[in-house]
C-alpha cells in the first residue's frame, strides 16, 4: 500500500506551531468564536423560517422558536396568494440586465481611464470620484424626472442603465486594470488588435476575479433594490420581488404570518446565489503567463 503523505497545514498556524499548548488553546478559542459568530448570524434567518410555519394564532401567542407542526401547505398557500413566481422572473430579468450593464459599461469606462488614457481622462477620473460624494437619494428626483421625460417608465431599461453608471464599480475595475501586465496590452496592439478587441480578448480574461466581485455586488444590489424599481415599475406586471413584498404588506387583508412567509421567499434566491458563488469568491488568484 502506498504511503499517504500527511497534508501539512499552511497558513498563520502550522503543524509545527501546534506542538505548543498555547497555540492549540488559541486555535480552539478562535474556532469557538467563529462558531458563535456563525450561529448568531444564522439565527435571524432560522427564526424567520420557523415563524413562517406558524399560523396566525400561534404566531401572535407563542414565543417558542419551533412551531407546533411543520405544515408546508401554508407556505404553498402564501406562494399562490403572492403569485411570486412572476416577480421572481421579473427580478431575474433585472439582475441579468444589471450584470451586463455593470460589467460592460463600467468596465469599458475603467478600461479607458486605466489603460487607454485619452486626452482629458484625469478630469473624468475626478468627476467619477466626486460622484461618490453625492448621496443617491439626492440624485433620485432628477433621475426619475429624466426617466419620465424619456418615456422609459414601466420598463427594466432604467434599472439596467443605473447599474451601468456606478462609480464604485468603475473604481474597482480601474484599480484592477492598472495592476495588469502592460506588456500584454502592448503585445495585443502590436498584433493588430483594436482597443475593443484588447478589452474583450485580453483584459476581460485576465480580470475574472474583479468581474466576479462586481457581479456579486450587482446581483445583490439588483435583487435588494426597492426605491427606484418601486417608482418605475409599481402598478405594472413587471414588479420585482421587493416591490411586490411592499405592496403585499400594505394590503389590509394581509396577516403577519403571511408576511413572514413572503419574507422567506424573498431570502431564498440570495442564499442560493451565495452558495453558488462562494467557491469562486475564494479562488481570487490571477495567473498571468508570458511565453518567451
Amino acid at each position: 500500500m502506498a504511503n499517504v503523505k500527511k497534508q501539512q497545514r499552511t497558513g498563520v498556524i502550522r503543524d509545527f506551531d501546534l506542538k505548543q499548548p498555547s497555540a492549540k488553546i488559541g486555535l480552539v478559542v478562535v474556532n469557538l468564536l467563529c462558531v458563535v459568530v456563525v450561529l448568531v448570524s444564522l439565527f435571524p434567518i432560522f427564526w424567520v423560517i420557523m415563524a413562517g410555519f406558524k399560523d396566525l394564532r400561534e404566531f401572535m401567542t407563542s414565543t417558542a422558536i419551533f412551531p407546533e407542526s411543520f405544515d408546508f401547505s401554508i407556505y404553498v398557500h402564501t406562494w399562490n396568494q403572492l403569485n411570486i413566481l412572476r416577480n421572481y422572473i421579473n427580478s431575474f430579468y433585472v439582475i441579468i440586465g444589471s450584470i451586463l450593464s455593470a460589467l460592460v459599461i463600467n468596465g469599458l469606462l475603467a478600461y479607458g481611464l486605466a489603460i487607454l488614457k485619452p486626452r482629458g481622462y484625469t478630469i473624468v477620473s475626478k468627476l467619477v470620484m466626486f460622484s461618490m460624494l453625492i448621496p443617491a437619494t439626492i440624485s433620485l428626483v432628477p433621475l426619475f424626472m429624466n426617466i419620465t421625460s424619456l418615456g422609459m417608465g414601466g420598463s427594466f431599461t432604467p434599472l439596467w442603465l443605473a447599474a451601468g453608471a456606478n462609480a464604485f464599480f468603475v473604481i474597482l475595475f480601474r484599480q484592477f486594470f492598472e495592476s495588469l501586465p502592460f506588456s500584454l496590452i502592448e503585445a495585443s496592439r502590436i498584433d493588430g488588435c483594436s482597443p475593443g478587441q484588447t478589452f474583450f480578448k485580453i483584459v476581460m480574461p485576465l480580470s475574472k476575479p474583479i468581474f466576479l466581485v462586481v457581479t456579486i455586488f450587482a446581483v445583490n444590489a439588483a435583487w435588494s433594490d426597492f426605491l427606484l424599481p418601486f417608482l418605475v415599475l409599481r402598478g405594472t406586471q413587471l414588479e420585482t420581488v421587493m416591490v411586490r413584498l411592499f405592496t403585499f404588506s400594505t394590503q389590509q387583508t394581509i396577516n403577519e404570518d403571511d408576511l413572514m412567509r413572503a419574507v422567506v421567499f424573498s431570502m431564498i434566491p440570495p442564499i442560493v446565489i451565495f452558495f453558488v458563488f462562494q467557491k469562486w469568491l475564494t479562488e481570487n488568484i490571477v495567473t498571468v503567463g508570458i511565453k518567451g
